[in-house]
């Protein structure tokens, strides 16, 4: 089954969104295009407080995304972006139902 995995970050006080936004940028194709896995990202801001931030990412499985987070390569790549934030949380879950294009997904 699909994985989908969320990070609810918020940045330090004196990280802009720019900051943040390049950080992501330097990783965000390098693990879209070279890590076993991974299906498709998203970064969000809130509305409400600019300091909060939501990373969604969508795996083949919870497993590719534990097996990627294991690697030092991960390590590294995540760097850039945990520099910028005060305090992260995640969140790992098995996908169970999809809809796609107004239709039901087969799970």
């Amino acid at each position: 089954m699909k994985g989908r995995v969320v990070f609810l970050i918020r940045l330090k006080p004196d990280v802009t969104d720019e900051q943040f936004l390049e950080a992501y940028e330097s990783v965000r194709y390098e693990v879209a295009e070279g890590v076993k896995g991974h299906l498709v990202d998203q970064v969000c801001q809130s509305q409400e407080d600019r300091r909060s931030w939501l990373v969604t990412s969508e795996w083949e499985s919870v497993e590719a995304f534990h097996a990627w987070e294991a690697t030092p390569e991960h390590r590294d790549q995540a760097k850039p972006m945990r520099e910028c934030m005060e305090e992260a949380k995640s969140y790992k879950f098995v996908v169970r139902e999809e809809t796609v294009g107004g239709t039901k997904g087969d799970r």
